[in-house]
């Protein structure tokens, strides 16, 4: 079989004839239709994560979508976070698979995958949304952003706001009620747009990207209000000042994906393939046969690309 093979920590995946993997007990053997090269992918393959040095040679990809005892799934991996090898192949083998329905468009599907399940339950599970809220999306223009818009609504938000840097990102955002351009790290003229664009206080941010863009719009929060802190695209750190924080008071929460059982994970993966079936989920993204892997992973790692890259085994 053909699969993308990481032969280096920090180099892009070559393509290379492997022999099709065998699934051990309790393992599901998966012919690919769709693996999305996604920041986890990138982030694993470098060798300076916190999952450590993968070991080398082995294939990415830690999700997929494909066809498995006739019928359609989705299925996660460790790719790059333990020994073994990911999606990016003809063939994977699963420990895991989650049926989906008929309809469902492989590669749309793949593009959200993992990043719309971080939406999902860090706005209802972590972030305990509730109907005629109104929520700020930050990041808005990337994979998680634009799922986040798309899943508050479902959730009954009252009017999203959504925020992100580069003109494109923006236009990526447009199915918000608002867009805020994040053009400075002046937090109070930040949090002044914010206050501009919501109805109100707000109920709920959503924080892919931490440092000035959190900290502004943590000033727009009513008392009691949440944020969700779910990556840190902008800054390691926060220029949150304590008087907003203690002055409201405001809940500052954590999420991760690592944080779900099997269990959740397979049903919060059932409702977005739901969703996205009846065309109510979908975010920007292009399909690339996997013998450009090399070039559409450096796209995807250069910022290069209009939305996620997925790549098609066959």
């Amino acid at each position: 079989m053909w699969a993308a093979e990481l032969r280096v920590p920090g180099s892009s995946p070559v393509l290379a004839e492997r022999e099709p993997p065998a699934a051990p007990t309790g393992h599901t053997l998966v012919e690919v239709l769709a693996a999305p090269i996604t920041p986890l992918d990138l982030l694993c393959a470098t060798g300076t994560s916190y999952f450590g040095r993968p070991a080398c040679p082995y294939v990415p990809g830690v999700q997929g979508v494909g066809v498995a005892d006739g019928r359609l799934v989705w299925f996660p991996t460790s790719a790059g976070m333990a020994p073994g090898d990911g999606s990016m192949a003809q063939y994977a083998v699963a420990a895991e698979v989650v049926p989906l329905p008929d309809g469902t468009d492989p590669a749309g599907f793949a593009a959200l995958g993992l990043s719309a399940l971080a939406a999902f339950m860090a706005l209802t599970w972590r972030g305990e949304l509730a109907a005629g809220e109104q929520v700020i999306v930050l990041g808005a223009g990337g994979v998680v952003g634009q799922a986040a818009i798309q899943l508050a609504r479902l959730a009954g938000a009252r009017r999203v706001i959504a925020a992100a840097r580069s003109a494109g990102a923006r236009d990526r955002a447009a199915a918000a009620d608002a867009v805020v351009a994040l053009d400075t790290d002046d937090v109070a003229v930040l949090a002044k747009r914010f206050a501009d664009a919501a109805d109100g206080p707000v109920d709920l941010v959503l924080d892919p990207l931490f440092g000035p863009p959190a900290a502004a719009a943590a000033k727009v929060l009513r008392p009691g209000g949440r944020l969700v802190n779910l990556g840190s695209a902008a800054a390691e750190t926060c220029p949150l000042d304590s008087a907003t924080l203690r002055g409201k008071p405001l809940r500052l929460l954590g999420y991760t994906n690592n944080e779900l059982t099997t269990r959740q994970r397979a049903d919060a993966i059932g409702v977005l393939a739901g969703h996205a079936a009846a065309g109510e989920l979908s975010v920007t993204h292009e399909v690339v046969p996997l013998a450009e892997v090399g070039a559409a992973w450096q796209r995807q790692r250069d910022g290069a690309a209009s939305g996620r890259i997925v790549l098609r085994p066959s």
